[in-house]
Order: structure tokens, then sequence, then C-alpha cells
């Protein structure tokens, strides 16, 4: 899952003296990360990992640790994609109690894609752990063509999640870089 904030650095960010050159803008930036890192200290969402933050990006991936538990859910495959979509919900909570005690206005745009994908370290220096493949990059692309406030999914994800109680708009088309046309759906809410 990418979750970004796609007004931080065009409506936020600026360097100034007001602002310390920036510094004071990248408090607040991390501010909200620690308060998404905060959620996944919670029991409920042991099995989502924390990749990176890249700029005002935050990607997590499920499914990398052992399993889960999500009542009603059968598979590791459903298990893992119902918390990455309880934990994109718990994102968006997060970040209007922020905006409510700050006076700001950010908001999320998140793409939740699931399936194959290789993980690890790369790197001799300063290593760093990562994961990559089409699931990664779909994904990314699910954020990227998504709408601010909303979170866009994969149908294919959107036909795994469906049966536990998430409602999703129906299916509509986005251009996927190197994919051309694919269905997607937007995540609403859980009953």
């Amino acid at each position: 899952m990418f979750a970004s904030i796609p007004n931080f650095f065009a409506e936020f960010y600026a360097e100034t003296d007001v602002n310390n050159n920036g510094i004071e803008c990248m408090r607040v930036l991390n501010e909200i990360i620690a308060d998404f890192d905060e959620l996944l200290e919670k029991y409920k969402f042991n099995c989502i990992e924390k990749i990176k933050t890249i700029g005002a990006t935050y990607m997590v991936a499920a499914g990398l640790t052992p399993k889960a538990v999500y009542d009603g859910a059968d598979t590791d495959l459903e298990v893992h994609l119902c918390n990455l979509c309880e934990f994109a919900f718990a994102m968006q909570e997060a970040i209007k109690r922020f905006n409510k005690h700050s006076f700001n206005n950010f908001q999320l745009r998140m793409g939740i894609n699931h399936g194959p994908l290789v993980a690890g370290v790369i790197g001799a220096t300063k290593p760093q752990y990562d994961i990559w493949g089409n699931t990664v990059n779909v994904a990314s692309r699910m954020e990227s063509t998504g709408k601010v406030g909303r979170i866009q999914i994969t149908e294919e994800s959107g036909l795994v999640i469906e049966p536990h109680g998430f409602r999703l708009e129906e299916p509509h088309f986005v251009q996927v870089k190197g994919k051309g046309q694919m269905r997607a759906r937007f995540l609403l809410d859980r009953k």
C-alpha cells in the first residue's frame, strides 16, 4: 500500500525565514509519519510492515510476517488484505485527528494491490530493506491515479475483501503506466 499526502509539498511546504527554512514543515511531516508508525504498534496491525517513506508518501506491506488473524477470513491472503484495508481507514482517521489539532487540511491518497513480490536488503554501505515487483508497481499506480481523500484498489483486491463486509464503489477504468487500462475500485468503508 502506498499512502501519500499530495498537498503537503504543493500547498504547505516552503523554505522561508518564518518556518526556519523548511525545518518546521518537516517537523510537521515527521509528526504525521510518527502517528502512522504508532498505528503499527497496535496488535491488530501486527502483520503490516512499514517499508519506507518517500517524501510525503508512506509505504507498507502485509503478509511478509507470519500468519495474522482477521474475523471471518479463511486464507492468509484474506487476512492480510483485510488488515491492510483496516490500516488504511486508521490512517485516514489519524490524519483527520492531526488536522483537527493542528488546523491543517492534509488528505491522503492511497493505493492498494495484492500479489507476489520480492523483498530483501540491498546495498553494501547503507543497506536498505525494500520490496519490488509488479504488485508493488501496481499499488503505486493505484495511489498515483487515485483521488485525494480516497483509497483506490485493484478490482482483484476488491473481490477478495468484499465478502468480508467492505463496501466498494462500482469498478472504473484507470490508465496505468506499463499496463494500459485497468479496472479499479474505491474502498468506501466496512459494514
